[in-house]
């Protein structure tokens, strides 16, 4: 009981550090890396919270007042009662991808739940204008990466944002929407069942807090995120000037892999996709060019074994360990032996002896694992995974 309590208090901590007006992401991180937790940062006084560069005078006197408002404590009771999550960097279901970024957001409004195998996210942006290339682009890739086991992000706008969480959603994988309005005011109003949809398989979230109408300079803002949950960012299809490259920019700002889709050389919808490819962005043709670029994990992510158990199935579903994305290209055969190998060299006999498969058949697979780059043989008959 002690514990809950604990949490909520840094909860509402960090609740009220987020509403305080004036405080965007840059400016929290500045604050926590001088005062170092929500808490510290409320219970500074006025004349230290002065001296942080971008703190004025009712900046200050604002973060002051917050530790004896109520607000954080009323916005806490609304999102209970409309079953929404309040998650925060201290707590452990707070994604670790977006942990990781520069100015992660103080608090993430989240309907739906996070789960483990959410660290394999790939988002994927483009175009609100989109041609029927680009959906279909959008749907096609969508749908085989949710089918290899990754999560699919992106903002739920119109284009090629909703064709993706759709294309996810068809193949039966996990999707999240990253949102710049509040949880409970979807925008574009069309989306409002897709979001109860991506709610049910995945997540929808936002950092802005519930009752937050659509503004112009909060979706640049909310790009960071997409990205944050990210391994990498695909960029279906975008002009010059399409907001889809503030993403990839976000991406390249946080070490994220991008992709791009190309188009027709003469083709205004996929200048901006093109500029990023002639930049050195890696151009995408399928979805193992995705794979097979995205680097190993810091990590073992558990995902469910294909093909799924049946529905009825009453016992807990069987996981397998990835540790890279790539491993995700390979057929099922070739995931089963290369689970056999460890990160550490073993002799070929110790591999053998634990596989309940025929000799021949390991010794082939191991010649088409190392071929793919996924173990490495050693002298005398060692091996070890990549």
């Amino acid at each position: 009981m002690t514990d809950l309590l604990q949490d909520d208090e840094l909860l509402l901590d960090a609740l009220r550090l987020s509403l305080v007006t004036g405080i965007g992401p840059r400016l929290t991180q500045v604050l926590l890396e001088r005062f170092g937790t929500p808490r510290e940062v409320l219970a500074a006084p006025p004349d230290m919270l002065r001296a942080v560069p971008g703190i004025g005078p009712k900046v200050a006197a604002a973060l002051f007042e917050a530790r004896s408002s109520d607000a954080a404590q009323l916005v806490l009771a609304r999102c209970r009662q409309r079953g929404v999550n309040l998650l925060a960097p201290h707590r452990p279901d707070f994604p670790n991808m977006l942990r990781e970024i520069p100015d992660p957001p103080a608090v993430l409004y989240c309907q739906g739940q996070f789960e483990p195998r959410d660290s394999l996210a790939i988002a994927m942006v483009g175009s609100r204008s989109c041609t029927p290339y680009g959906r279909q682009m959008a749907e096609k890739l969508a749908g085989g990466l949710a089918r290899a086991g990754m999560t699919v992000v992106s903002g739920l706008a119109r284009g090629i944002d909703g064709f993706a969480h759709r294309g996810a959603l068809q193949a039966g994988g996990r999707t999240i929407a990253v949102l710049a309005t509040g949880v409970d005011e979807i925008y574009p109003a069309e989306h409002v069942e897709l979001a109860r949809e991506v709610a049910a398989q995945g997540a929808v979230v936002s950092e802005s807090s519930l009752g937050q109408k659509p503004l112009a300079g909060l979706f640049p803002q909310r790009n960071r995120i997409i990205s944050g949950l990210s391994l990498g960012v695909i960029v279906v299809e975008a002009s010059r000037k399409s907001g889809a490259l503030h993403t990839a920019r976000h991406a390249m700002e946080q070490g994220r892999e991008v992709f791009a889709i190309p188009g027709r050389i003469d083709s205004p919808a996929s200048g901006g996709c093109h500029d990023l490819i002639r930049d050195g962005a890696r151009l995408v043709t399928s979805v193992d060019d995705i794979l097979e670029e995205l680097g190993p994990l810091t990590e073992p992510v558990a995902i469910p074994k294909q093909p799924p158990q049946p529905p009825e199935q009453s016992d807990p579903p069987a996981t397998e360990e990835v540790h890279s994305p790539r491993e995700l290209s390979l057929s099922d055969q070739e995931r089963q032996i290369l689970s056999l190998v460890p990160k550490e060299p073993v002799h070929i006999d110790e591999i053998l002896r634990h596989a309940d498969i025929e000799h021949s058949r390991i010794l082939s697979t191991l010649t088409v694992l190392e071929m793919k780059r996924m173990v490495r043989r050693y002298p005398g008959g060692n091996y070890c995974r990549c």
